[in-house]
């Protein structure tokens, strides 16, 4: 173990323990809140770095360090010429080894198997947490996360779904307030884009032929806690990295977060009783399915009846819709296909919710939603307030005090265990059946397993202690 690792390995352990009580950083937490916060930025580039310019244009914050495993590549340079003068670090553990005093709060726009071991590191050191959605890879770490969250009530949490700071949340916790929303049975959820891995050959029998590293890149680093270990390719770094289970959460884990998180919230779901997988074109071992539906059954809540969501993804798996369904031309909005193709999408992502008396439309990230056809007309439909602050200026405005974040841990996380749960589905294309109470799914051994995932690789392991 190199010194620098083993470092930050005691830095971690130290912390972990001072940290029993959030009281242990008091000046982090009781900021005057005039102050800007000081930000560490861990990840720059493509969307880490939006959301590092999105958080520097709110006005709220300093840039205080910046921290990449490729500061050389070509989509890392727009944040570092914008920002010259700031430290700069490969390493996340020498950030805090280094800057630990010189930060209150981080943003973590990295690749999904990442998000776990940075969070639970700036969590020790008493810092607040931006970190990108879905908040981890596996079902364990998202349930670690969210300890940790609990550990440290003072410390400020947001996971990066920025519509739930948009019109879509405040509408959709309006309707529902106001009885418009109400005995809701069944919601489509879809998102029909291309994705990177459309073009692959689903006959896959192994991983690609290793490349060569670029000598800007630290692929250790990169690879963080991930057992076992692979060989560098193209094809697993700058976006890419999502199309593998071994890396990211498919189409699913960037998506999900973007159109079933209102409902997920506010219809009070937690976690499915079981995940149905009904269709996976190409199923093989190593990436993620041509299409797929999924379906997952949750049980009847409070005064809420039972309530299936399927997803579907996969350019030809359009879900059916109602007759009265209406137009279904792309949103300018919504962010482009991934893949940097103009290939529009046969319906744009969003959802559709059931309930005894209505059926909404609604789209995706901020999208607000619509009642078919003319079951609503007579309703008076609660004013809906606009929204005090974006997604980023909530997270600082927290940090500072002021406000309280939309997608704490405490919401996102349960959030983010639905799309792992879904993933396992997806990766042994089976059923599952889960205990909601026990956490555990009585059906399948290997999927029980899956939960947890592989041991962490040597040298990785403190991350996984609370």
């Amino acid at each position: 173990m190199s010194q620098v690792h083993e470092s930050s390995r005691r830095t971690f352990l130290k912390n972990a323990a001072l940290l029993t009580s959030a009281a242990a950083f008091p000046a982090f937490i009781s900021k005057n809140s005039g102050d800007k916060v000081n930000l560490a930025c861990i990840g720059i580039g493509n969307q880490g770095g939006l959301d590092v310019m999105s958080l520097y244009n709110t006005g709220l914050c300093n840039i205080v360090a910046l921290c990449d495993v490729d500061m050389g590549a070509p989509q890392t340079l727009k944040v570092l010429e914008k920002f010259p003068d700031v430290p700069r670090f490969q390493d996340f553990r020498q950030l805090f080894d280094k800057m630990g005093n010189q930060f209150e709060a981080v943003s973590i726009g990295v690749p999904d198997h990442s998000h776990f071991p940075i969070t639970m590191m700036a969590l020790s050191m008493g810092k607040h947490v931006f970190v990108e959605k879905p908040m981890a890879r596996t079902f364990h770490e998202v349930e670690l996360m969210m300890a940790a969250a609990r550990k440290h009530p003072n410390l400020v949490t947001q996971m990066g779904n920025q519509g739930h700071s948009e019109a879509n949340y405040f509408q959709f916790k309006a309707w529902k307030e106001a009885g418009i929303i109400k005995d809701v049975t069944a919601m489509t959820a879809h998102m029909n884009s291309p994705r990177r891995w459309h073009s692959w050959d689903p006959n896959i029998k192994k991983f690609p032929a290793a490349e060569s590293i670029p000598s800007t890149l630290d692929w250790d680093i990169w690879q963080g806690v991930v057992s076992p270990q692979h060989d560098y390719q193209k094809d697993f770094v700058n976006g890419q990295w999502r199309c593998w289970f071994d890396y990211g959460l498919g189409a699913l884990g960037d998506w999900g977060a973007h159109i079933m998180d209102t409902a997920h919230e506010f219809l009070e779901l937690g976690l499915p009783t079981e995940i149905n997988m009904l269709r996976a074109d190409g199923h093989n071992d190593f990436f993620y399915p041509m299409s797929s539906t999924i379906q997952f059954k949750f049980p009847s809540r409070k005064n809420m009846p039972a309530m299936d969501i399927t997803w579907y993804d996969g350019v030809n798996n359009i879900p059916p819709v109602p007759a009265n369904y209406g137009t279904t031309e792309l949103d300018p909005n919504i962010p482009a296909a991934s893949n940097g193709k103009i290939q529009p999408a046969k319906l744009n992502p969003g959802k559709i919710i059931y309930s005894k008396d209505l059926t909404f439309k609604g789209g995706s990230h901020g999208s607000t939603l619509s009642i078919l056809g003319d079951a609503g007309k007579d309703l008076k439909l609660p004013d809906v307030p606009k929204s005090p602050s974006n997604h980023y200026a909530n997270f600082l405005k927290a940090c500072m005090g002021q406000e309280k974040t939309r997608s704490p841990f405490a919401i996102a996380g349960p959030l983010s265990q639905v799309f792992s749960l879904g993933v396992l589905a997806q990766k042994l294309n089976t059923k599952l059946v889960f205990d909601r109470e026990t956490k555990l799914i009585t059906n399948n051994k290997l999927a029980n397993q899956l939960l947890v995932g592989p041991s962490p690789r040597k040298g990785w392991e403190q991350y996984y202690k609370i």
